[in-house]
């Protein structure tokens, strides 16, 4: 069947108004208009900063009247210090909203300038961390416009209430929430995607399918969860393979950019050990937390083994997989890992076990660990990296 742009020309309103298919970034500036921005602040990294999409998107803005400017220093795992110097560039620059442009560090800097830019003098971007309820010490309504337009389809932060950031001086990272951080319009773009390295739609893929399998195995009672966790991983054995062996396929890339939103959504219902071990180990190495959820994640489902069983059994009924159940699960994901040419161990990619025993107390605290299927003590983190360096599964 070949490929009809019209069938995914949606408007859709769940979690946050969102616009999909090809094409749909032309509207941007009527977006930017309809939330009272003339002089938006483009949050992006300095990877796009340079290419022809961020430069045709500013001669569209500009075009249509909007003054826009671009702030593009972020780091590949944004810290506290992007955001301070991007809440600095928003008010020198006198600015009124934001459009959050890229991956996943790009939309997560950018919602955190968004929730910063305005807040009361003294208040820490880490008094916001996701602990109780932090998130009140934010006012509301001081949160200024965000449109979020992804560039990549991983983490689904442009469905999210919550920005992951780098917390350099504890060398942690933190997630900084308020549920007014969900952007107020969403644009998801195939045609965005299409110059993505084969080697990074993997690992933000990966990271997608993350997402959709910890909300899915989380003992959390979130039944709408549950339903959008297990289609985004339908979607992402359908069409992950299909958008890495060909970065062109716009139906492959349209249906990842929405796995890669459903997992964000369906991630109110939790994560777990993937994440809890992935957030330490990226801010200690530095490392793709894509990538990271990639290596982690066979290694984390059989720890979890003894507590997942029912929902596994669902899950590879609802794929067609061969004796439903963890172990046909693991040995799907472990193919698919291979397909997209995936490391099998965190040695691989430069990860040793000599802080393993700091790791482990880091991952026990991160707020991932909460709704892991098993209670996890610092010890059996420890243990599970150690297995994922060494390979052992």
């Amino acid at each position: 069947m070949s490929f009809d742009p019209d069938h995914y020309r949606m408007g859709w309103n769940y979690p946050a108004p969102i616009l999909t298919g090809p094409g749909r970034i032309r509207e941007l500036p009527g977006l930017c208009r309809e939330l009272g921005m003339t002089a938006p602040l483009l949050v992006t990294d300095p990877g796009l900063a340079g290419l022809p999409m961020v430069r045709d998107l500013l001669d569209l803005g500009r075009a249509e009247g909007l003054a826009i400017g671009v702030f593009r220093e972020i780091k590949g795992n944004p810290t506290g210090a992007n955001v301070l110097a991007g809440v600095a560039a928003f008010n020198d620059g006198g600015h009124d909203g934001v459009i959050a442009f890229g991956g996943g560090s790009g939309l997560d800097a950018a919602k955190a300038v968004a929730l910063m830019a305005r807040q009361r003098e003294g208040l820490s971007l880490w008094a916001l961390e996701d602990v109780g309820d932090n998130w009140t010490r934010a006012d509301g309504a001081a949160i200024v416009p965000c449109v979020a337009v992804p560039t990549t389809a991983g983490t689904g932060s442009e469905v999210g209430r919550a920005s992951v950031i780098t917390d350099e001086a504890a060398h942690v990272k933190r997630v900084i929430f308020h549920p007014g951080m969900v952007p107020d319009r969403v644009i998801l773009d195939p045609e965005l995607t299409v110059g993505l390295p084969a080697a990074i739609t993997a690992a933000t893929g990966m990271d997608a399918l993350s997402h959709c399998l910890e909300a899915w195995c989380s003992p959390m009672f979130h039944p709408m969860a549950e339903g959008i966790a297990v289609e985004g991983v339908r979607r992402v054995r359908d069409f992950l393979p299909r958008a890495f062996a060909d970065g062109g396929d716009l139906e492959a890339r349209m249906n990842m950019l929405v796995a890669s939103s459903m997992g964000a959504t369906a991630f109110q219902r939790g994560l777990g050990a993937m994440h809890a071990l992935a957030h330490p180990l990226g801010a200690l190495h530095d490392a793709h937390h894509g990538t990271l959820n990639a290596v982690l994640m066979p290694y984390v489902l059989r720890a979890n083994e003894r507590a997942i069983g029912e929902p596994m059994v669902r899950l590879g009924r609802y794929l067609a997989l061969d004796q439903p159940g963890t172990a046909s699960v693991i040995d799907w994901v472990l193919d698919l890992r291979e397909r997209l040419g995936i490391p099998h161990t965190l040695a691989e990619l430069g990860i040793d076990s000599g802080r393993a025993d700091r790791v482990g107390r880091m991952a026990v605290e991160d707020p991932s660990a909460g709704t892991n299927p098993i209670a996890f003590t610092a010890d059996a983190y420890r243990d599970l990296l150690v297995a994922a360096v060494e390979g052992r599964l």
